[in-house]
């Protein structure tokens, strides 16, 4: 079992790696904008010096793999080099395949727009998906990994939007002295960023009500019943009567906020607040009643 999983992760990292590759043949390179992170200014230096983003690539995640693998974790290096490898190996093989019947590009410059918008979810999915494996897509990433190694207290978060804003700013001076490849940067690090965040997070998005109730068996019961949710009963005590109350605690899909408080309203001396959850994990449907 332990095997399989570990080939599943290659082979999603392989895909991933592929499939930006491909993105940056189709949306970024016809349109000349550069891309977030160590690949951004790769990009630059391609347009610049015509040094291929494939070869500088790998001439900047080698030393960083190499680091990261003897300073951080082995496991995490050896997945980054990985993606980084058959990123730049598949990189530079479409150079060799005519992709320009499905190259996004528009001769009049209208709706260039579109091409940061579908680079930058390919790159935040591809993100999220490598991120999961606990792995990374080298440069930024593993740029980030050492120095938080190195400087615990320095939030990695700092370093990405630092080596961002040095790509969007260079963008100006690069692409003719133009304010439209920086926008076009801006645009693909902030998608990229919020759909590789989601991904990471997940879709399992939920509610969790806390109730204070004195009715706790008959409360849990319409919940279970209605909504088909079990409820978790922590024992309390009233702050102002002293009284004695049941906390339940009960987390349910989104869709299902206005049924639960349906459900609450036949309770009038109920007190519930709802807060959101990010992610839900694990199955309890088997379990044994």
């Amino acid at each position: 079992m332990k095997k399989w999983h570990t080939v599943q992760d290659y082979l999603v990292i392989v895909f991933c790696a592929c499939l930006l590759a491909l993105s940056y043949h189709l949306f970024v390179f016809p349109n000349e904008f550069a891309p977030s992170g160590l690949p951004g200014i790769a990009t630059i230096i391609q347009h610049v010096f015509h040094f291929k983003v494939g070869y500088m690539t790998i001439l900047i995640n080698v030393p960083l793999v190499l680091l990261t693998y003897y300073i951080v974790d082995h496991r995490y290096a050896v997945l980054s080099a990985t993606f980084a490898v058959v990123f730049s190996v598949v990189l530079l093989a479409l150079d060799y395949v005519n992709l320009a019947p499905f190259e996004y590009y528009t001769t009049t410059g209208t709706s260039t727009i579109l091409a940061p918008i579908a680079g930058g979810v390919i790159s935040g999915f591809c993100y999220g998906m490598v991120m999961r494996r606990d792995s990374s897509t080298g440069g930024t990433d593993l740029l980030a990994a050492l120095v938080h190694h190195v400087r615990p207290e320095m939030h990695i978060i700092w370093i990405v939007f630092a080596i961002n804003a040095i790509v969007a700013a260079l963008s100006y001076f690069v692409y003719d002295f133009k304010i439209e490849p920086v926008i076009l940067c801006l645009i693909y690090c902030f998608l990229s960023s919020h759909v590789g965040d989601t991904m990471i997070k997940g879709f399992k998005e939920a509610v969790k009500f806390e109730i204070v109730t004195d009715k706790p068996e008959e409360l849990s019961a319409e919940l279970l019943k209605h909504m088909k949710h079990g409820v978790t009963e922590i024992p309390a005590v009233g702050g102002f009567t002293h009284s004695n109350k049941t906390l339940l605690i009960c987390v349910v899909n989104r869709h299902q906020i206005v049924a639960f408080q349906r459900i609450i309203q036949q309770f009038p001396g109920s007190f519930a607040y709802l807060s959101s959850v990010k992610e839900t994990m694990g199955n309890f449907a088997h379990i044994k009643r």
